[in-house]
């Protein structure tokens, strides 16, 4: 496995009595959308300062591309880029103007520069307002112009911070695609810090819950519904005509399916057939630590029985977000 782009190892940061962030563990791979998601106030900013080498740490370490942040920070910053909550230009120069001085600031040289900056204003789709001043630009305008900027000097990482804030929904669509291809396309490592769950799992390979200065789970989807107190990741409800007592025992083996029941106690009569009688149909749930719903439908079918209705469910972040962020029902409630 590709050694981690970005390795935090029991950061901590205190500020007096107050700890904004708690012996944080995570390791970020090349190539990966980490969505860091908590509500504000969570410490996701205060992580990223520390991972830049702008904020020493209490304790621990934040190794960025290989380099110690903390004793490094320059080296960090010449391969990383940064776009904070709320983007700063010079608003009475033109999107292309501001670039360039990005550009030249990172010893670029003035004709490449140039060459850079309109690349990368067709890319965010800026094209057409490269000369407008960034003063008249609106608030998606600047954000795509703020993730050009951090683009000019070709980073290995990029690490946004809110990069929706204040967007309307079209732009939020835009700017998530947007950032999405440019990963894929150029074989960039993307943090992301949001408190949108929508948002977060639209684009991001893996994310941690970061509530209270702790990293309190961190996974792909499925990972962290097997974290939500043990649940199942997979659930699979079925509607079946022809249910029994030898199909039930029969899918309880199959591998990955943790447990097998039926919605109503008495749908199975004494003679094993469904108690609701043709066309009569049971509701079953099946429970699983992997995705299974195809070979259910098969098997049923297979041994004889009419399969009338599937429905796969899963943890989704709405569950997660309610769980670890509201004091929501432990139990985490599938859907």
């Amino acid at each position: 496995m590709d050694k981690p782009v970005i390795e935090l190892k029991q950061l901590t940061k205190r500020y007096g009595e107050f700890t904004a962030v708690s012996g944080l563990d995570l390791e970020i791979r090349p190539g990966e959308i980490f969505g860091l998601l908590g509500p504000n106030g969570a410490g996701k900013t205060t992580t990223i300062l520390m991972m830049l080498g702008l904020t020493e740490p209490t304790s621990g370490t934040a190794t960025v591309c290989g380099i110690d942040a903390t004793r490094n920070p320059m080296q960090v910053k010449r391969r990383v880029g940064y776009m904070p909550d709320d983007v700063g230009f010079y608003e009475d120069r033109s999107g292309l103007d501001n670039l360039v001085y990005t550009a030249r600031l990172n010893g670029i040289e003035a004709g490449e520069a140039k060459r850079r900056a309109e690349e990368l204003l067709g890319k965010v789709g800026l094209a057409d307002a490269a000369r407008k001043k960034t003063g008249a630009y609106s608030r998606g305008m600047r954000q795509r112009l703020g993730l050009a900027d951090v683009l000019i000097k070709r980073p290995e990482v990029i690490i946004l911070d809110e990069p929706t804030l204040g967007i309307d929904p079209e732009g939020v669509r835009e700017l998530l695609a947007l950032i999405r291809d440019l990963s894929r396309n150029e074989g960039l490592t993307v943090l992301l810090s949001s408190h949108h769950l929508h948002q977060v799992q639209q684009i991001c390979d893996r994310v941690g819950l970061f509530v209270g200065g702790k990293l309190v789970a961190s996974g792909d989807l499925d990972a962290l519904s097997r974290e939500l107190d043990g649940g199942p990741s997979h659930v699979v409800e079925l509607d079946v005509v022809g249910w029994n007592e030898r199909l039930s025992e029969r899918i309880s083996s199959m591998e990955h399916v943790t447990s097998v029941e039926t919605t109503d106690p008495d749908a199975l009569g004494a003679s094993g057939s469904a108690s609701a009688g043709a066309p009569g149909a049971v509701t079953v749930r099946v429970s699983g630590t992997a995705d299974v719903a195809s070979r259910l439908a098969a098997f049923v079918v297979e041994n004889g029985a009419s399969l009338v209705g599937l429905r796969p469910m899963r943890y989704g972040l709405d569950d997660i977000y309610h769980r670890y962020f509201e004091g929501g029902d432990p139990s985490g409630r599938v859907h």
